[in-house]
């Protein structure tokens, strides 16, 4: 077995061979030392400390050494970047119909329903067709639920530009 001197406190124990190898990150829970590259420890599977650090502004993953960033020069973090979760404007598919059209039609002809028909929403074009709008107040709900871009087709996709 090789014998390991220590290095640096990496959040647990990071060492190196004594003959200068490859570093062995060690476990925080069992001591056992691990390849760099692992996540979990291969003895107990507790989380290991990570080798890698992080540039907060361009997301670049440097070795644990790097102080700052080599593109922007910001002072890298320790660890894993954090993952950008994706929102829901992120996952559904957007409309094919422009938004600028759609809120068009509704500003200009939208008591009669035009823009709904437009984007496939025929049951509620003809009721705003045969009530004004619903008397108006579903025409200017309308308008601000488009120029909002919260406004859906008949399938459920945003209507975006």
């Amino acid at each position: 077995m090789a014998e390991y001197s220590y290095g640096y406190d990496n959040g647990g124990r990071e060492r190196t061979d004594a003959g200068g190898g490859s570093r062995a990150v060690v476990c925080p829970n069992c001591g056992e030392p691990n390849s760099p590259e692992a996540k979990y420890c291969g003895i107990c599977g507790e989380k290991l400390p990570s080798t890698r650090c992080y540039c907060p502004d361009c997301g670049r993953v440097y070795p644990s050494e790097m102080a700052y960033c080599i593109e922007c020069g910001s002072m890298t973090v320790p660890g894993d970047p954090p993952r950008r979760r994706a929102s829901y404007k992120d996952t559904v598919p957007a409309a094919g119909k422009s938004w600028l059209v759609t809120l068009l039609l509704c500003v200009f002809v939208g008591a009669l329903g035009v823009h709904r028909f437009y984007v496939g929403k025929i049951g509620t074009g003809i009721l705003w067709l045969l009530t004004g709008g619903c008397l108006g107040i579903g025409w200017i709900v309308d308008i601000i639920v488009i120029a909002c871009g919260n406004f859906r087709d008949s399938h459920g996709a945003p209507i975006r530009e």
